[in-house]
């Protein structure tokens, strides 16, 4: 009876520290910044490459958040992860698209930074891509 308790209170004990473990993992709103999701586009493919974009505002040029915040989004692998930042008081595509050119020339140029992971696992980010 007595090993019975021990194994309950043990059990009991890793599920609190799972439950604890989990809720405590860094997310994208303990980031500096302020970043804000404007707008999204993934692809329908459930079967082959994932394709990921997004456009984000952010209050500051925080080039090192930028690279965390885009880390931190989600990933497939063979797919394509793309965000684009721009600063919170300039224009912000309502819209993205698939393709070479995921955003409309007149917002190119409020682009601060572009975030791409690469089918490969390959992280490339550039400041101000389209100057």
């Amino acid at each position: 009876m007595k090993l019975k308790h021990i194994i309950i209170l043990i059990s009991v004990a890793l599920i609190g520290w799972f439950i604890y473990d989990t809720a405590s993992l860094p997310s994208v709103d303990d980031l500096e910044g302020n970043f804000k999701e404007v707008t999204v586009y993934r692809n329908e493919n459930n079967t082959g490459p994932i394709t990921r974009i997004y456009a984000v505002t952010v209050e500051d040029t925080l080039w090192q958040q930028m690279q965390t915040y885009g880390d931190m989004m989600p990933h497939t692998k063979y797919g394509n992860t793309k965000v684009y930042f721009f600063l919170s008081n300039s224009p912000v595509p309502t819209q993205i698209t698939p393709g070479d050119e995921n955003i409309s020339p007149e917002y190119e140029q409020y682009v601060l930074a572009k975030y791409e992971k690469d089918a490969m696992g390959q992280i490339i980010f550039t400041k101000y891509p389209f100057r």
